[in-house]
């Protein structure tokens, strides 16, 4: 038996009825360990600050610390010009440090220290295997010497996409460049799946994300006005947080005003937790992913081609790994090529339909219980 224990970021929730990434991931890999019959050899664990959103989801143990003092954002800073100066980052010493002392009172097992690059040093003398599993390019701010010294304790490193992998390696020295795993993030095809009959009207079409300009929802709304058909229907979801009843950010506000000049009518709902998720996609025939940044892999794209929708999404990070053949891709810095996409699809249901087929085919070739079987791979593999 080989106990995997899950460290996400202080104060993060794992529960459904949070929109986070990472927890999401960690549930979907849990759960597809459950169902390969893996948990005896695999039981997981996620080390898990006190306080945090219930219901938790039952897919993992829960291992508990108690709330550390956070450290202020304007140590990240210090932190960076530090590191460079060979000084260790006390900002994430100090936000991880309970998270390690929680899993080093646990019997021997792997680390999985999501988006966590501290969490390897921390434990750097304890009986433990330490794994970096990345979701996100966290290596930019540092140098060389500085991964060496972090991350020399890691038995591996995980991204999610090969494009993430890439970014990351740039920032290694070689001798940790070859511990660079990649193991694609999966979906839930259950939970996420087709609904049997679709509401009657127009086409629908949906933006589901932050409400940042890296998530490029105004990219969607400037397509729609090049389109100029009023025979559609948008639907922009999401908060520029994770909380549906924040007050609207200034990039919120410039969305609605630019959502006045599109001909077809444009509906705005604030963020939801991901268990609602299905439903609202249910509802919708089209998924955009405008991103303007290299999105490492893109959860809602799974999600989307799980409900059976054609999916766009921009040409960007590792989306068109994510998608594969079964979507369509356009440049994001050209709005125009996304109205003429919306276009053929909204104007041929037969090729929309084909689209959403293979989406369905491949989020079930790629569900979780198949991203768990990579990552089990990797930590079989273990030195």
């Amino acid at each position: 038996m080989r106990p995997i224990y899950h460290v996400i970021t202080p104060g993060d929730h794992y529960s459904p009825r949070t929109g986070s990434a990472i927890p999401t991931v960690v549930h979907g890999l849990a759960t597809g360990a459950a169902l390969a019959d893996d948990v005896a050899e695999f039981p997981q664990r996620v080390i898990l600050e006190r306080g945090t959103y219930e219901p938790r989801y039952p897919s993992a143990g829960i291992v508990e610390y108690a709330p550390g003092r956070p450290a202020p954002r304007r140590q990240r800073y210090v932190d960076a010009l530090g590191a460079r100066l060979g000084i260790m980052r006390r900002g994430a010493v100090r936000s991880f440090a309970a998270a390690a002392e929680a899993v080093r009172d646990q019997p021997p097992g792997i680390v999985l220290a999501h988006n966590a690059p501290i969490v390897s040093w921390l434990l750097r003398d304890s009986p433990h295997q330490t794994v970096l599993y990345a979701h996100n390019d966290l290596l930019r701010s540092y140098t060389r010497s500085e991964a060496a010294r972090v991350l020399g304790p890691s038995n591996r490193i995980i991204a999610v996409s090969d494009s993430l992998a890439g970014h990351l390696s740039a920032s290694l020295p070689k001798h940790l460049v070859s511990r660079i795993r990649v193991v694609p993030n999966g979906v839930d095809a259950e939970v996420f799946s087709p609904r049997e009959t679709r509401p009657a009207g127009p086409v629908r079409v949906m933006f589901v994300g932050r409400m940042i300009p890296d998530k490029g929802a105004d990219i969607l709304l400037t397509a729609a006005q090049n389109l100029g058909r009023s025979d559609v229907e948008y639907t922009i979801v999401g908060s520029h947080g994770f909380d549906s009843g924040a007050a609207l950010s200034d990039y919120e506000r410039q969305l609605r005003r630019q959502a006045a000049e599109v001909p077809a009518p444009v509906a705005f709902l604030p963020f939801v937790p991901r268990s609602a998720l299905p439903e609202l996609l249910g509802g919708a025939d089209i998924l955009v992913l405008p991103s303007r940044w290299q999105e490492p892999w893109a959860l809602t794209a799974g999600e989307g081609m799980a409900m059976g929708m054609a999916v766009v999404a921009a040409r960007v990070g590792g989306i068109p790994q994510n998608i594969g053949d079964a979507g369509v891709l356009f440049d994001p810095r050209d709005p125009a090529e996304l109205s003429a996409a919306l276009a053929d699809l909204i104007e041929n249901p037969s090729r929309r339909e084909r689209f959403g087929r293979a989406a369905r085919a491949r989020a079930q070739s790629h569900d979780w219980t198949w991203a768990w079987r990579q990552l089990a791979a990797v930590l079989q593999d273990l030195d």
